[in-house]
Protein backbone atom coordinates (compact mmCIF):
# COMPACT_ATOMS: atom_id res chain seq x y z
CA UNK A 1 0.00 0.00 0.00
CA UNK A 2 1.38 3.62 -0.88
CA UNK A 3 2.14 6.16 1.97
CA UNK A 4 -0.19 8.80 1.53
CA UNK A 5 -1.28 11.24 4.25
CA UNK A 6 -4.71 9.56 4.58
CA UNK A 7 -3.08 6.59 5.09
CA UNK A 8 -1.33 7.98 8.15
CA UNK A 9 -4.43 9.79 9.30
CA UNK A 10 -5.94 6.62 9.04
CA UNK A 11 -3.05 5.21 10.97
CA UNK A 12 -3.00 7.48 13.85
CA UNK A 13 -7.04 6.37 14.59
CA UNK A 14 -5.71 3.23 15.11
CA UNK A 15 -2.69 4.02 17.52
CA UNK A 16 0.50 3.59 15.03
CA UNK A 17 3.05 5.42 13.54
CA UNK A 18 6.01 5.68 11.01
CA UNK A 19 9.39 5.50 11.47
CA UNK A 20 12.59 4.67 9.31
CA UNK A 21 15.86 3.45 10.17
CA UNK A 22 17.21 6.02 9.66
CA UNK A 23 17.84 9.26 7.20
CA UNK A 24 18.65 7.15 3.92
CA UNK A 25 16.90 4.61 4.49
CA UNK A 26 13.97 4.62 2.14
CA UNK A 27 11.64 1.68 3.98
CA UNK A 28 9.12 2.82 6.25
CA UNK A 29 7.84 0.53 9.20
CA UNK A 30 4.82 1.01 11.48
CA UNK A 31 5.40 1.24 14.91
CA UNK A 32 2.33 0.47 18.02
CA UNK A 33 4.25 0.54 21.09
CA UNK A 34 3.03 -2.15 24.08
CA UNK A 35 4.12 1.22 26.58
CA UNK A 36 2.92 4.44 25.15
CA UNK A 37 4.30 7.74 26.24
CA UNK A 38 2.16 10.03 26.98
CA UNK A 39 1.98 13.82 29.15
CA UNK A 40 -0.56 14.65 31.06
CA UNK A 41 -1.37 17.80 30.02
CA UNK A 42 -2.34 18.99 34.03
CA UNK A 43 0.56 18.10 35.53
CA UNK A 44 3.50 19.52 33.50
CA UNK A 45 6.24 20.20 35.11
CA UNK A 46 8.28 23.24 35.25
CA UNK A 47 11.85 22.82 37.16
CA UNK A 48 12.40 26.43 39.02
CA UNK A 49 15.99 26.80 36.37
CA UNK A 50 13.47 26.43 33.55
CA UNK A 51 10.53 28.77 35.46
CA UNK A 52 13.62 31.54 35.64
CA UNK A 53 14.65 30.93 32.18
CA UNK A 54 11.15 31.06 30.93
CA UNK A 55 10.42 34.42 33.09
CA UNK A 56 13.83 36.21 31.94
CA UNK A 57 14.12 35.24 28.20
CA UNK A 58 13.87 37.25 24.62
CA UNK A 59 12.59 34.24 22.88
CA UNK A 60 9.64 34.72 20.87
CA UNK A 61 6.88 31.89 20.20
CA UNK A 62 4.99 31.30 16.80
CA UNK A 63 2.94 28.71 15.69
CA UNK A 64 3.35 27.11 11.57
CA UNK A 65 5.54 30.16 10.61
CA UNK A 66 8.00 27.44 9.67
CA UNK A 67 6.79 24.03 9.60
CA UNK A 68 9.42 22.94 7.55
CA UNK A 69 12.21 24.37 9.25
CA UNK A 70 11.04 22.69 12.55
CA UNK A 71 11.00 19.02 10.80
CA UNK A 72 14.03 20.09 8.97
CA UNK A 73 15.50 21.16 12.74
CA UNK A 74 14.43 17.64 14.55
CA UNK A 75 15.92 15.74 11.67
CA UNK A 76 19.45 17.25 11.79
CA UNK A 77 21.19 14.74 13.94
CA UNK A 78 22.58 11.89 13.51
CA UNK A 79 20.78 9.34 14.15
CA UNK A 80 17.20 10.50 13.21
CA UNK A 81 13.98 8.67 11.63
CA UNK A 82 12.93 11.19 9.64
CA UNK A 83 13.62 10.54 6.15
CA UNK A 84 12.73 12.24 2.85
CA UNK A 85 9.11 10.67 2.64
CA UNK A 86 8.14 10.77 6.11
CA UNK A 87 9.48 14.86 5.95
CA UNK A 88 7.31 14.95 2.55
CA UNK A 89 4.61 13.34 4.27
CA UNK A 90 4.09 15.86 7.30
CA UNK A 91 4.88 18.45 5.13
CA UNK A 92 1.61 17.69 3.07
CA UNK A 93 -0.12 17.17 6.57
CA UNK A 94 0.78 20.48 7.45
CA UNK A 95 -0.77 22.06 4.36
CA UNK A 96 -3.96 20.18 4.98
CA UNK A 97 -4.02 21.67 8.74
CA UNK A 98 -3.94 18.09 10.42
CA UNK A 99 -0.16 18.97 11.29
CA UNK A 100 1.27 22.11 13.14
CA UNK A 101 4.51 23.44 14.71
CA UNK A 102 5.14 25.41 18.03
CA UNK A 103 8.37 27.46 17.00
CA UNK A 104 11.06 29.16 19.48
CA UNK A 105 13.28 32.13 17.56
CA UNK A 106 15.48 34.40 18.77
CA UNK A 107 14.95 37.42 16.45
CA UNK A 108 14.49 36.13 13.50
CA UNK A 109 16.00 32.63 13.96
CA UNK A 110 14.59 29.77 14.26
CA UNK A 111 16.21 28.04 17.62
CA UNK A 112 13.89 25.24 18.51
CA UNK A 113 10.38 24.42 18.29
CA UNK A 114 8.01 20.70 18.42
CA UNK A 115 5.88 19.59 15.77
CA UNK A 116 3.15 16.71 15.47
CA UNK A 117 -0.33 15.65 13.81
CA UNK A 118 -3.81 16.75 15.33
CA UNK A 119 -6.83 14.18 15.05
CA UNK A 120 -9.75 15.67 17.18
CA UNK A 121 -8.89 16.15 20.68
CA UNK A 122 -5.35 14.58 20.37
CA UNK A 123 -2.06 15.52 19.22
CA UNK A 124 0.66 13.18 18.58
CA UNK A 125 4.16 15.05 19.54
CA UNK A 126 6.49 13.72 16.74
CA UNK A 127 9.56 15.44 17.22
CA UNK A 128 11.61 18.45 19.23
CA UNK A 129 14.69 20.06 18.36
CA UNK A 130 16.72 22.45 20.43
CA UNK A 131 19.41 24.91 19.14
CA UNK A 132 19.67 27.07 22.24
CA UNK A 133 19.77 25.58 25.90
CA UNK A 134 16.23 24.35 27.13
CA UNK A 135 14.19 25.79 23.51
CA UNK A 136 13.09 22.86 23.75
CA UNK A 137 11.45 22.46 27.00
CA UNK A 138 10.23 25.82 26.46
CA UNK A 139 8.72 24.84 23.41
CA UNK A 140 7.13 21.98 25.46
CA UNK A 141 5.75 24.02 28.38
CA UNK A 142 4.14 26.41 25.17
CA UNK A 143 2.79 23.97 23.80
CA UNK A 144 1.01 22.63 26.78
CA UNK A 145 -0.50 25.38 27.51
CA UNK A 146 -1.57 25.45 23.95
CA UNK A 147 -3.49 22.31 23.76
CA UNK A 148 -5.00 22.75 27.18
CA UNK A 149 -6.35 26.39 25.59
CA UNK A 150 -7.93 23.85 22.37
CA UNK A 151 -9.40 21.73 24.48
CA UNK A 152 -6.65 18.96 23.51
CA UNK A 153 -7.59 15.45 26.17
CA UNK A 154 -4.64 13.47 24.42
CA UNK A 155 -0.94 14.94 24.50
CA UNK A 156 0.46 11.38 22.79
CA UNK A 157 4.40 11.43 22.71
CA UNK A 158 4.96 7.89 21.67
CA UNK A 159 7.76 7.10 24.06
CA UNK A 160 9.02 8.01 27.58
CA UNK A 161 12.29 9.36 27.31
CA UNK A 162 14.10 10.51 30.75
CA UNK A 163 14.02 14.16 29.14
CA UNK A 164 10.02 14.01 29.01
CA UNK A 165 9.94 12.05 32.29
CA UNK A 166 11.75 15.10 33.90
CA UNK A 167 8.77 17.26 32.29
CA UNK A 168 5.63 14.81 33.72
CA UNK A 169 5.32 12.34 30.95
CA UNK A 170 4.49 9.06 31.87
CA UNK A 171 3.76 5.36 30.13
CA UNK A 172 0.17 3.85 29.63
CA UNK A 173 -0.90 0.54 28.79
CA UNK A 174 -1.64 -0.02 24.95
CA UNK A 175 -5.14 -0.71 26.33
CA UNK A 176 -5.13 2.37 28.24
CA UNK A 177 -3.93 4.20 25.54
CA UNK A 178 -6.29 3.12 22.94
CA UNK A 179 -9.02 3.63 25.22
CA UNK A 180 -7.70 7.65 25.24
CA UNK A 181 -7.10 8.02 21.78
CA UNK A 182 -11.04 6.90 21.11
CA UNK A 183 -12.53 9.38 23.97
CA UNK A 184 -10.06 11.82 22.53
CA UNK A 185 -10.53 11.14 18.70
CA UNK A 186 -14.14 11.75 19.45
CA UNK A 187 -13.77 15.68 20.73
CA UNK A 188 -13.25 18.55 19.07
CA UNK A 189 -10.10 20.80 19.51
CA UNK A 190 -8.44 23.86 17.83
CA UNK A 191 -4.63 24.18 17.67
CA UNK A 192 -5.30 27.66 15.93
CA UNK A 193 -7.34 29.41 17.73
CA UNK A 194 -5.70 30.15 20.88
CA UNK A 195 -4.18 33.17 21.31
CA UNK A 196 -0.20 33.30 21.59
CA UNK A 197 1.52 33.60 24.75
CA UNK A 198 4.96 34.77 25.86
CA UNK A 199 6.97 32.15 27.92
CA UNK A 200 6.35 34.56 31.03
CA UNK A 201 2.48 34.25 30.60
CA UNK A 202 3.04 30.71 29.76
CA UNK A 203 4.86 29.28 32.64
CA UNK A 204 2.95 32.06 35.23
CA UNK A 205 -0.67 30.28 34.23
CA UNK A 206 1.54 26.25 34.72
CA UNK A 207 3.03 27.63 37.79
CA UNK A 208 -0.84 28.37 39.09
CA UNK A 209 -2.39 25.51 37.30
CA UNK A 210 0.26 23.35 39.53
Amino acid sequence: MRLTPDVLMQAYATGIFPMAEHRDDPDIFWVDPLRRGVMPLREFHVSRSLRRQMLRTGFEIRVDQDFAGVVDGCADRADTWINDEIRSLYNALHERDQAHSLEVWEEDTLVGGVYGVTLGAAFFGESMFSRRTNASKIALACLVDRLLDGGFALFDTQFLTDHLASLGAIEISRAEYQKALQSACARPASFVNPPLRTPQEVVQRITQMS
